[in-house]
């Protein structure tokens, strides 16, 4: 609670992040065409969602994604973020599998790497985020495999301080 302000700001940054998760889709839920799961995000995207900040009014967010797929097989994702009330701002994702069902990669509001595993078919991030904020992000395929549900809670020593739920689709 010391640094519900400074917590504040740094939640904020969370409209959007969770919108490269989605990259990861199982392969049951793209099976409508031969894209590996990276590729989700060739292209366009786009991640609306609400974000919960404790003793903070909800703000929705909205982040359009531009993403390529490299020569050596990771994702470079550009985003637009929109936060309700906030000048848009652009963030920058890099994700590569390292391992069957584990990806890594880097993110320009992270603090250190950014992990994904895959676990029943859904994804679980994990990074961590200036002020010490702890993001664990879930990302569950819906039918189709052109969208997903993203749930995100955000820690700080342990207590949570933020949380956001979302839909993210290709554009």
């Amino acid at each position: 609670m010391l640094q519900t302000i400074s917590t504040f700001s740094s939640v904020r940054m969370l409209g959007g992040l969770a919108v490269v998760a989605i990259t990861l889709l199982p392969s049951a839920a793209v099976a409508d065409s031969d894209r590996a799961p990276l590729q989700f995000f060739n292209g366009k995207t786009e991640m609306v969602s609400t974000i919960k900040v404790m003793m903070k009014k909800p703000f929705r967010s909205r982040a359009i994604g531009t993403g390529r797929i490299l020569s050596d097989g990771s994702l470079s994702l550009a985003q637009q973020v929109l936060d309700e009330g906030e000048p848009a701002r652009q963030r920058n994702w890099k994700i590569r599998q390292i391992a069957s069902g584990h990806y890594a990669g880097t993110m320009t509001e992270a603090v250190g790497p950014v992990t994904v595993e895959e676990v029943d078919g859904k994804y679980r991030f994990k990074y961590k985020m200036k002020g010490n904020l702890a993001v664990e992000q879930w990302m569950t395929p819906l039918a189709g495999g052109n969208a997903a549900k993203s749930t995100v809670t955000v820690r700080k020593f342990g207590m949570k301080v933020a949380s956001s739920t979302g839909i993210i689709k290709k554009v």
